[in-house]
């Protein structure tokens, strides 16, 4: 078998071996839960509140997370070389401009160097902060549920500060629709 053969066969079986692994811990971990248990259960993180988190924006100006209180709070992980967090942007931005006067705050926290975010904004501004994640952000979205580190990541809070749910991959409207919309109604 030549090098090229040898290399291809062990990515794959790694891939498969990972993959599997992932899987088993998470078959394991849930065994027969319901769904709703399991999105507000310990498999989806240990942090169930809004964090106090304090993180700059790229003006250098910090914000914290207790300046949203009594909102709906979307804190969506996200970088710039990650086409699923580019693509669900516009989304997240088109429900700040519509509900922010009902109580919604979407926050972006970026993984990735200040200089990418900034060429990223320039030309796809935002009605909502972004902030400049760093180590320990990677570390507070995986206590807010994403136990893989994956991106894009979206946890939502209730305007008492308690989580409702994380979502690991791209949103969509109608996870929005289902989930913080009816929250909205009760806000103001």
């Amino acid at each position: 078998m030549n090098a090229a053969k040898v290399l291809a066969v062990t990515v794959l079986a790694g891939s498969v071996s990972i993959g599997l692994a992932l899987f088993g811990e998470r078959w394991l971990q849930v065994g027969d839960q319901d769904a709703e248990s399991l999105r507000h259960g310990p498999y989806y993180g240990t942090l169930d509140s809004l964090p106090d988190l304090r993180l700059p924006t790229l003006e250098g100006r910090e914000l914290s997370g207790s300046s949203w209180a009594g909102k709906v709070v979307l804190l969506n992980f996200w970088a710039t070389w990650c086409p699923p967090c580019l693509r669900e942007i516009p989304l997240l931005d088109e429900w700040q401009q519509r509900y922010g006067n009902q109580g919604l705050q979407v926050v972006g926290i970026a993984i990735d160097r200040a200089e990418e975010i900034a060429r990223f904004l320039e030309d796809n501004a935002v009605s909502y902060p972004i902030l400049l994640g760093n180590r320990d952000s990677v570390e507070l979205s995986r206590e807010l549920g994403n136990r893989t580190g994956g991106l894009p990541f979206t946890v939502g809070f209730d305007p008492l500060g308690r989580r409702i749910f994380s979502h690991t991959g791209e949103i969509d409207a109608s996870l929005l629709e289902s989930e913080v919309r009816p929250l909205l109604l009760g806000v103001n």
